[in-house]
């Protein structure tokens, strides 16, 4: 227990700043995951559920102290529910794989297409009312520190807007891209402002990854024919 208890507080000075190990590692695995997800296959999703739990720890600074001595609620809590549309995603890919027959290494698990007009506004709705009911509900538990208004409702874009882009993924949508660019915005400057310096870095890095990854789903959405829904193959 006392080695594994040295491993997680394992710290890293970098430039005065102290930062967890397990920040850096937890979003190797968040960006390994995104590869994983650009090319389209299963093992994108339980990467990416193992970084998303070394992850909550990180943020969630109430519960397990870190140096910053912040707790950023919407990355903690995006961490929880990430998990939940990861099992999801991790379902539903694999289900469309083995439907299809498509059970070959280097076949990907999913062919991407554009949202449809109706889910399009139905999760800009679903983003748009979660930012407003989330902001009001970080601000009655507090950050744990004097934090402005305006932290709230960034820290309430990047966890619904997360949410939206977990979910656009899992159902291989081309909208995916667009919504982690969206969150990227937001959320880069507030891990730098935070002091999340390594996670900072990996979305700045990650945006780059995004852009790319959208062309190559674009790409792929314009040749194949999109997927239909397990229920509707197993019917």
């Amino acid at each position: 227990m006392n080695i594994l208890q040295q491993l997680f507080d394992a710290e890293l000075t970098i430039g005065g700043h102290v930062i967890f190990w397990r920040e850096i590692v937890g979003n190797t695995f968040g960006f390994a995951s995104a590869i994983g997800g650009m090319r389209r296959r299963v093992w994108a999703w339980p990467v990416g559920i193992v970084g998303n739990v070394i992850l909550f720890t990180v943020f969630f600074g109430v519960a397990f102290a870190n140096p910053q001595g912040e707790t950023l609620y919407g990355q903690a809590g995006r961490q929880v529910f990430f998990i939940i549309t990861s099992i999801y995603g991790w379902w539903r890919w694999s289900q469309i794989r083995r439907l299809r027959g498509r059970d070959a290494v280097d076949e990907p698990a999913v062919r991407p297409r554009w949202a449809t007009t109706r889910e399009r506004f139905q999760y800009l709705g679903f983003w748009v009312g979660g930012v407003v009911v989330v902001q009001w509900l970080f601000s009655v538990i507090g950050a744990g520190w004097p934090a402005p208004r305006w932290y709230f409702w960034c820290d309430a874009w990047i966890f619904v807007g997360s949410i939206v882009a977990t979910y656009a993924m899992a159902r291989a949508w081309n909208d995916f891209w667009l919504a982690w660019i969206a969150v990227d915005l937001v959320g880069v400057p507030l891990l730098v402002h935070s002091g999340f310096y390594p996670s900072a870095v990996l979305y700045a890095v990650y945006a780059g990854l995004v852009l790319y990854g959208f062309f190559v789903w674009l790409r792929v959405s314009r040749t194949q024919v999109p997927d239909r829904e397990p229920s509707e193959v197993a019917a």
